[in-house]
């Protein structure tokens, strides 16, 4: 498993699910028919009304016989109650955390598991952005504070999102598991599939590479003819994918930018980002700031190639974090993703190059402040490298 890359495989089943009154309703009813096992992978996880309703679909199910496993991040669960852990021991859940805090680890706490995964039965799979938390969604509420979006799938794919889960479920296991290893690049990515339905591909970053996620990114936004739409709660961009943004809408391809506007959880990084809006604008690319509610959702759509997952494509998601990203060339699919992105673009404050000369000095003074310690900060852990 360690670097291995997974091929492309056909005959999947793909649905779009927007918003947590849409996919967790869906995830209960999967758990509560599952007959055999139970994988759940998450990095936020929070005491509170979704939770509860989870955590109750697990225990109920792993006390009817299912085996159910579920793995947390140690810095993503803190907010997890001790009696809601103790609820899924008693009930017979098989529980484990990545690398929990330690004061004496130091740097090495930052390395964190970011990936949304979960499996029913080995047939059945959900990826996407989502935590469980009440911003994500609140029973009998229509809609979410924060905005989020899941996919489920169903065929040949899902074997590989287990192995993907076992791999890491293992190594959480052995003292030392999440250590980082040296990275190892990717010699080749798999070739595109040719055309038809129902093609998927499982591309992630672990502690030996992170070079598949962010490789299929580049070679997607490098080959984009058409459009290159992207959606990111944290647009802190490494320099390839601006570069390759620029180039593209500079070339005429349809750029859109589709990022967290005045409602944000981390205003800092959203300062920190806008400070990339000049060239980019002045190159062509179109950048839209959702107004609605706080933007959550890691969403790619070149042409007719889609990535929905967990990684925001940042230089902090791919120094440190385990994350996962469904690839996939499905019309069905293609056609959701677009609906959703033109029903957000809608909802959202399209940013032009006058509007964002005109802002206050004040915003520029955060700009300048959070933009010049972001590159602080990526510049000494580069030296440390």
């Amino acid at each position: 498993m360690p670097g291995t890359i997974f091929p492309w495989r056909s005959a999947n089943q793909f649905v779009l699910l927007r918003d947590g009154s849409t996919f967790f309703p869906r995830m209960l009813e999967v758990i509560e028919g599952a007959q055999r096992q139970i994988e759940l992978e998450l990095y936020l996880i929070e005491s509170g009304a979704c939770s509860d309703a989870l955590l109750q679909a697990l225990c109920t199910a792993s006390q009817r016989g299912i085996a159910v496993r579920c793995l947390f991040d140690g810095y993503g669960s803190q907010a997890l109650r001790q009696a809601d852990r103790r609820r899924l021991s008693v009930a017979g859940v098989q529980l484990r955390f990545y690398n929990p805090l330690r004061w004496r680890r130091g740097m090495r706490n930052f390395y964190r598991d970011h990936r949304k995964l979960l499996l029913v039965d080995g047939e059945q799979a959900f990826v996407g952005g989502t935590g469980s938390t009440d911003e994500f969604w609140r029973p009998g509420e229509a809609q979410s504070l924060w905005h989020e979006v899941m996919v489920e799938i169903a065929g040949p794919l899902v074997e590989d999102w287990l192995q993907l889960f076992e791999h890491q479920w293992q190594a959480s296991g052995v003292r030392r598991g999440w250590r980082r290893a040296a990275l190892q690049g990717v010699k080749r990515l798999p070739s595109p599939p040719p055309e038809g339905p129902g093609w998927g591909r499982v591309a992630y970053a672990d502690a030996r590479q992170h070079r598949d996620i962010l490789q299929a990114l580049v070679r997607a936004l490098r080959g984009g003819q058409q459009r290159i739409w992207l959606a990111t709660p944290y647009f802190l961009p490494t320099w390839k994918v601006r570069r390759a943004l620029r180039k593209a809408a500079a070339s005429g391809v349809d750029v859109r930018l589709l990022t967290s506007g005045r409602h944000s959880d981390h205003p800092p990084v959203r300062f920190a980002g806008e400070r990339y809006y000049p060239k980019l604008l002045k190159a062509g690319v179109r950048i839209f700031e959702y107004q609605p509610r706080f933007l959550h959702l890691k969403m790619v759509l070149v042409d007719d190639w889609v990535s929905v997952g967990s990684c925001n494509f940042d230089h902090w998601n791919l120094r440190f974090n385990l994350d996962a990203n469904l690839e996939a060339h499905d019309s069905e699919l293609t056609e959701q993703v677009l609906a959703c992105f033109q029903a957000d673009f809608t909802d959202s404050l399209e940013i032009s190059l006058e509007l964002w000369q005109a802002q206050p000095w004040w915003q520029r003074v955060q700009q300048r402040l959070w933009g010049w310690l972001d590159r602080l900060a990526v510049n000494l852990l580069d030296r440390r490298r």
